[in-house]
């Protein structure tokens, strides 16, 4: 069994970073088995499809527009998936759907998809994500870990860190 965590987003625009940022924040809080990667996606596309090919799990970590409020914390999963990727909810969203695609020419799609998001507050020019936002990296966090337990992904704590 394969999983990948993919954090995608710009970090020089706000809250754009919360992928990226969430993903970062996975690796820095537990320990991956080897079946589990993390993967800071940034904006990247098509060199990704090695790295995405024949999951058992794929969590997408992500900034969302679904119309929901602000700071609101979404999973998309099961059925909602082609919908999601049809519709363009995520400002960089060009990249990843042209990956699947190809992943589903090539047969190597995988198996289950999960979207983890935020809802943005700003998607402008800036380094820092809205305190809104950064609020909900933690439960983005807390929502990877648990999907990843409900698969049988055995992720343990960091060790703590004597300062």
């Amino acid at each position: 069994m394969r999983a990948v965590v993919l954090g995608i987003g710009n970090t020089i625009l706000t809250d754009e970073a919360a992928g990226v940022r969430a993903a970062m924040a996975l690796e820095g809080a537990y320990q991956m088995p080897d079946n589990v990667q993390v993967i800071d996606g940034g904006t990247s596309g098509m060199e990704m499809i090695e790295d995405l090919s024949d999951l058992d799990l794929l969590i997408v970590i992500d900034v969302v527009k679904t119309g929901a409020e602000p700071g609101a914390v979404v999973k998309i999963s099961g059925e909602q998936i082609p919908v999601f990727f049809r519709r363009k909810l995520s400002p960089h969203q060009i990249a990843l759907p042209d990956v699947l695609a190809s992943l589903e020419l090539l047969g190597t799609m995988p198996k289950e998809i999960v979207v983890l998001g935020v809802e943005p507050v700003s998607l402008e020019l800036g380094m820092e994500m809205t305190p809104t936002v950064a609020d909900k990296i933690g439960t983005l966090v807390d929502m990877a870990v648990a999907e990843l337990a409900a698969r049988g992904y055995q992720l343990s704590p960091q060790p703590a860190t004597a300062h």
